[in-house]
């Protein structure tokens, strides 16, 4: 499937990491452990798979205990999943930096297409290996795809509230929002989707991404089909 790509938009806001505020020897020894802890895990999950891999072998990989894991990460699900927080932040702040005479579809269909592909680039922190890893871990462990969906269904409020605001309105009392956060969400859904089809041909989620939110931008109500 090959969609129609959206006319570019002047020179406007870039994807680019987030500013960072200077930190202490503390702090940044905190952050690095974390780090540490994740690149291991990411490690083990692409030799091993995600549901073979324990806490405490990543601990162990890092050389600190499991219980110095457990301050830092929930589960090992929260583990994996640190990269789609990531990309979550990267989104919801492109949305608010967004132009706001784009319609609403258009918009996020762009920040999507634009998120995912420095993703694949390697920009904003993003390791193209990790991302790529976390696509395959998704679609072979039933335990983390169930904590994708709900880590993306607790991000859905912030999503509609922005949409929200972009549009002038209030969640509380319009549906709108809603209904296009929840289409927004499902794109990315079916993104996915298509690229464990072989016969979709995606090589690149993020060409999948483009053409999911291109349907949403052409509409849904498609006739029955011809007798």
């Amino acid at each position: 499937m090959t969609a129609t790509a959206p006319e570019a938009h002047p020179a406007g806001p870039q994807v680019r990491p987030a500013p960072t505020a200077p930190v202490g020897r503390r702090e940044r020894k905190k952050r690095q452990t974390r780090d540490a802890l994740v690149d291991a895990a990411f490690r083990l999950f692409a030799e091993k798979g995600f549901d073979a891999t324990t806490v405490d072998e990543i601990a162990e990989a890092v050389e600190v205990s499991s219980r110095t894991f457990f301050r830092y990460f929930a589960s090992k699900e929260d583990v994996a999943l640190t990269f789609q927080e990531e990309q979550h932040h990267a989104l919801m702040r492109m949305v608010a930096e967004r132009y706001t005479d784009e319609p609403i579809l258009t918009a996020l269909r762009r920040i999507a297409v634009d998120t995912t592909r420095a993703a694949e680039r390697g920009e904003m922190g993003f390791a193209p290996a990790r991302f790529r890893c976390l696509l395959d871990l998704t679609a072979d462990s039933d335990t983390l795809m169930a904590g994708s969906l709900e880590l993306t269904q607790k991000k859905q409020a912030e999503l509609t509230r922005l949409i929200a605001e972009r549009m002038g309105t209030d969640p509380d009392t319009d549906l709108r929002p809603h209904v296009v956060a929840a289409a927004a969400v499902s794109a990315f859904h079916a993104a996915a989707e298509a690229m464990r089809s072989p016969k979709m041909g995606y090589e690149q989620i993020s060409d999948a991404v483009d053409d999911a939110f291109a349907v949403l931008e052409q509409g849904l109500n498609f006739p029955p089909e011809a007798k």
